[in-house]
C-alpha cells in the first residue's frame, strides 16, 4: 500500500508509436520481456536501443573453426552476441576469456550470459583493456582463437549519457571506460587549433578540418562552451556555414559531424595506440596454430590491421592471412545498416612451437 501522502509515480511509457527519448523506450530496453517490440524493430533494420546486434558472426565462426575443449578470447566483449555465439561451439568443453573496459555495459552483459548457463565454469570476464592481451595469456595458456571487434557497441551510441552520438543531446564525454582519462569537451580544450586539425585528418580524413579546427578554438578563446554534443554539431554547422544551402550540404555536415565525432573518440580513448600494442603482442599471445579475426570499422583500423598480419606474415609467424577484405553481406547490410562499414581480416599463426 500507498503511504499517506505518496504520490505514485506512473513509469515512462511510449509516447505515440515512435517513441523520441531514450529513457521513453523501456520495451527495447527490456529484450527479455518484450521479444515482440524487439523483433520488429530489427526487422525494420533498426537496432533497438540498450542492444548490439553482432556482426558477420557466420564468416567469424567459419574461419575461427572452434572446437570442444578449446581456450579462446573475445578481446572484446560488448553486448556478448559474439561471445555467445563461440560459446556455443565449445559445447561446455574448453574456456572463453572475455575483455571489455566499460564497466556499465560488462557487468549487464555478465549477468545475461550467466541467465543463458554460460559462468565462470567456461567464461571469465576481465575489465582489462586489450591491448594488455598479455595479461590474460598469463592465465589462460596460448589462445586457440582470437576475436577483436573494434566497432563501438550501440548500446554505447544509443545512451545519451556517453555522449557518443551528435544526434541526441548528452555531455561530450566519448570515453569508453568512464571512469578513466578525460572526455572529449576536456580535451578539446587541451589541443591547439594546429593538433586539432592534425588529429581530425588523421583519425577520420576529415576533409573541413581546417575549418572545424578553426570555429572550434575561436569559440573556446570567446569562453563560449563546446561540453555537450549539441553544441559540437552546432560549432560544426558553424564552421561549414560557408557551403551554399542545399540538400547535398545537409549529407555532407552529417558525414563531417560522424567524422569529427569519431575522430574524437579515437583519441580520447588512445584507440590507434590501444590497437598498435594488442598487435604486437598477438603473435606470442596465439597457439600453433592459432586463428585470429579482427573486425575494423573505418581506413585507419584496417590499414594497421593488414600492416602488422603482412609483416608477421612476411616473418614466418603467420602461415596464412586474408589476401582480401572481408565484408559483410548484401542481406546483412539490408538488416542491420551499422554492418556497412566493417571489414575482417584474418590470420592463421603457424604450427610451429
Amino acid at each position: 500500500m500507498e503511504q499517506e501522502g505518496q504520490k505514485h509515480q506512473r513509469r515512462v511509457r511510449y509516447k505515440g508509436t515512435h517513441p523520441k527519448r531514450y529513457e521513453e523506450k523501456y520495451k527495447e530496453l527490456q529484450p527479455e520481456k518484450y521479444p515482440e517490440t524487439v523483433a520488429k524493430v530489427i526487422q525494420k533494420g533498426s537496432t533497438p536501443v540498450g542492444m548490439h546486434i553482432p556482426i558477420m558472426v557466420n564468416e567469424i565462426l567459419e574461419f575461427l573453426q572452434i572446437q570442444p575443449g578449446q581456450i579462446g578470447l573475445d578481446a572484446t566483449l560488448g553486448y556478448g552476441g559474439h561471445t555467445s555465439r563461440m560459446l556455443e561451439r565449445l559445447e561446455s568443453k574448453g574456456h572463453i576469456y572475455a575483455l571489455d573496459v566499460d564497466s556499465i555495459e560488462m557487468e549487464k552483459t555478465r549477468q545475461r550470459l550467466e541467465n543463458m548457463g554460460y559462468g565462470p565454469e567456461i567464461l571469465t570476464i576481465r575489465k582489462l583493456n586489450f591491448a594488455n592481451i598479455d595479461q590474460i595469456v598469463r592465465e589462460s595458456g596460448p589462445l586457440d582463437f582470437v576475436l577483436a571487434d573494434l566497432g563501438v557497441s550501440s548500446m554505447q551510441i544509443d545512451n545519451p549519457d556517453r555522449g557518443f552520438s551528435y544526434k541526441i543531446e548528452g555531455p561530450l564525454d566519448l570515453r569508453l571506460n568512464p571512469e578513466k582519462g578525460v572526455s572529449a569537451a576536456e580535451r578539446l580544450k587541451e589541443l591547439t587549433q594546429e593538433e586539432l586539425e592534425g588529429m581530425l585528418v588523421e583519425n577520420s580524413d576529415e576533409p573541413y578540418a581546417a575549418q572545424i579546427a578553426a570555429e572550434v578554438t575561436r569559440k573556446l578563446r570567446r569562453r563560449e562552451p563546446i561540453e555537450t554534443t549539441t553544441q559540437l554539431r552546432e560549432t560544426i554547422e558553424r564552421a561549414l556555414s560557408f557551403l551554399p544551402e542545399n540538400q547535398e550540404k545537409k549529407e555532407l555536415i552529417k558525414k563531417t559531424c560522424q567524422r569529427t565525432f569519431q575522430a574524437l573518440r579515437i583519441d580520447v580513448n588512445s584507440e590507434f595506440e590501444v590497437l598498435e600494442a594488442f598487435l604486437d603482442k598477438l603473435p606470442g599471445a596465439l597457439a600453433p596454430s592459432g586463428r585470429v579475426a579482427v573486425l575494423t570499422f573505418h581506413s585507419g583500423e584496417d590499414r594497421m590491421v593488414k600492416k602488422a598480419f603482412k609483416q608477421w606474415k612476411k616473418q614466418g609467424v603467420f602461415c596464412e592471412i586474408s589476401d582480401e577484405v572481408i565484408r559483410p553481406s548484401a542481406k546483412e547490410c539490408r538488416q542491420n545498416p551499422r554492418a556497412r562499414s566493417t571489414k575482417l581480416r584474418w590470420a592463421v599463426k603457424t604450427n610451429e612451437q
